[in-house]
Parts: structure tokens; sequence; C-alpha cells
């Protein structure tokens, strides 16, 4: 039976994060503020462990997108398919990444999605051209490294 994961990656911002990538990978930013209001209503949970993202309550300290095509549970907003989560932690990056994400771009179209990645927030770190292949390294807004074929 197959497993179903989600990949977790510390952030100082994890809002800025998920703002980054849902706009780099064309996700969707979760929406949790039903579960929250839900939560609140029982009085589960207290205002010190939210905040507001987009207009509407999020948790302060995690944050997920989601691929838009994939199911999600309609009354936690939590995506049942492919998912990042960025929570908070309070250490910054400080070495290189021992997993980082490859993103694949159009035929072509290498050098335009650089482009629109660095207007987003990220930087490219270096041009990498070997006989297995050629892609950009790149940092998102908090540093973490990723590639782009």
């Amino acid at each position: 039976m197959a497993l179903h994961w989600k990949l977790v990656m510390d952030a100082g911002d994890p809002h800025r994060q998920a703002a980054f990538w849902a706009e780099a990978l064309g996700y969707t930013v979760e929406d949790n503020s039903a579960l929250i209001e839900r939560l609140l209503g029982f009085g589960a949970i207290g205002e010190e462990l939210l905040t507001e993202f987009e207009g509407r309550r999020a948790w302060r300290d995690l944050i997920a997108v989601r691929h838009p095509d994939d199911p999600f549970d309609a009354e936690s907003g939590t995506g049942l398919g492919r998912r990042i989560l960025f929570q908070r932690v309070p250490e910054t990056k400080t070495v290189k990444n021992r997993l980082h994400l490859d993103v694949h771009s159009e035929a072509g179209q290498r050098e335009a999605e650089v482009a629109r990645l660095e207007k987003l927030g990220a930087a490219v770190i270096r041009r990498v051209k070997e006989p297995g292949g050629e892609w950009i390294l790149m940092a998102d807004p908090e540093g973490n490294e990723f590639c782009v074929h």
C-alpha cells in the first residue's frame, strides 16, 4: 500500500514562503480558516496560535500549499495530494539543503522561468552545464536551494 506524504520545509516566515512557492509552482495556498473558526468556537485554541494571511485567519506557525488539481478536505482545507507544509522554526538556514525541489520549465523556457522566479524573490546561485544536463541552481527567499531545468 502506498503511503500519503507531504514535504515539510522549515521556515523563518512560513507565510512568505507559502506565497512564494504557491506562485512559483502554480499551487494553491491552503485555507484552514473554517477549521480554525470551528476550533475557536469550541474553545480548543486561542488567538495566540493565529495570524491573518490573505484576509483570513491562518495558523501563525504553519501553512501549506497544494496542487490545485488534487483533492482536499473541505472541512479543514487540508490538501489530500501533493503539498508542501511550511513550519516556523527559530533558527535560520545555515548549510546546504539535503533535499531540494527541481522545477521543470517548458521546453525552451528556462530563462523566462528563471526571470519570473527572480521577480517573485528567488536568486540565481549558479548556472550548471555538465555532460548529464543543464540546470540553474536558485535560492528561494529564505535561501533554500532549488533547481530549474
